[in-house]
């Protein structure tokens, strides 16, 4: 029973990553990622129900539109087939299983779906754009605020914990608005703060801490990959220029779920 609970679970992964893919492509854009037909993004033709089946329609097309065969982003199956995984991996680490659904169980897996959902839409919109949406960093802070009652009232956790990140949520969303009001744009930074609170009140501070860490050295390595390239193109570019455009975002969001991962596995098999 628990294997069919699994595959249950992998194919709501796998529509949550088309959903992600959708997100990730709509929500730059401002465009409505809801009530719109999903649609080519090569030949605007509106796509039927066999086109948008996860993972499969994009096996069984070859990888092409049904409509004007231009070649359909492999990203599209990838995040299905990675969120799909997910999904299934963080439920399974998580003890949920046929014998043990209980209320909250099933309401800790809820949470940690709703918070993959942010990671995967926040570091796909930064991988593509480099670019800490608005939208979904409020969606985090909404999503945080919900998983803090739901501690507080129903699993009786300590509010003073909580209250410190409730004051820094207050504090950067006021930066921000001033930051927006003074030069018409969003801040990365403070994207990017929104972000790492978000991920410390669902993960720990410990999970937090590691992926901050695992970040640095990914960024690290990214940039003595893009220096030594230079020195082979002979290019010279000034040391401030070289973290610019790096996505501090994706790296964050893959590190986190990464860390997750392992502590799950830590208590599952360790301890």
């Amino acid at each position: 029973m628990d294997i069919l609970l699994y595959i249950m679970i992998f194919i709501m992964g796998t529509v949550f990553g088309s959903f992600f893919t959708l997100a990730i492509y709509r929500i730059p854009k401002n465009q409505d990622i809801t009530h719109t037909h999903s649609y080519c993004p090569n030949c605007n033709h509106k796509l039927g129900f066999l086109d948008l089946i996860p993972v499969f329609s994009y096996i069984f097309l070859l990888g092409k539109c049904r409509y004007c065969k231009q070649k359909i982003r492999p990203r599209y199956f990838i995040i299905e087939i990675l969120s799909g995984i997910t999904f299934v991996l963080v439920a399974y680490l998580m003890n949920i299983q046929v014998d043990n659904l209980k209320l909250t169980v099933l309401a800790e897996g809820a949470f940690m779906a709703l918070y993959l959902c942010f990671i995967f839409i926040m570091a796909g919109i930064d991988l593509e754009n480099r670019k800490i949406d608005k939208m979904i960093s409020m969606y985090g802070v909404i999503l945080s605020i919900a998983y803090i009652i739901y501690l507080c009232v129903i699993e009786n956790a300590s509010i003073y914990r909580y209250i410190i990140y409730l004051i820094l949520y207050i504090f950067i969303l006021i930066l921000d608005s001033v930051t927006l009001k003074r030069y018409a744009k969003n801040s990365y930074v403070n994207g990017i703060i929104i972000t790492a609170i978000t991920m410390s009140i669902f993960t720990g501070e410990y999970v937090m801490i590691n992926t901050i860490i695992m970040t640095s050295l990914a960024v690290s390595f990214n940039l003595l990959l893009h220096k030594i390239q230079n020195i082979r193109k002979r290019v010279r570019r000034e040391k401030k220029d070289y973290g610019k455009n790096v996505n501090y975002g994706f790296y964050l969001g893959i590190a986190n779920i990464l860390n997750v991962i392992f502590v799950l596995a830590y208590y599952k098999f360790l301890i």
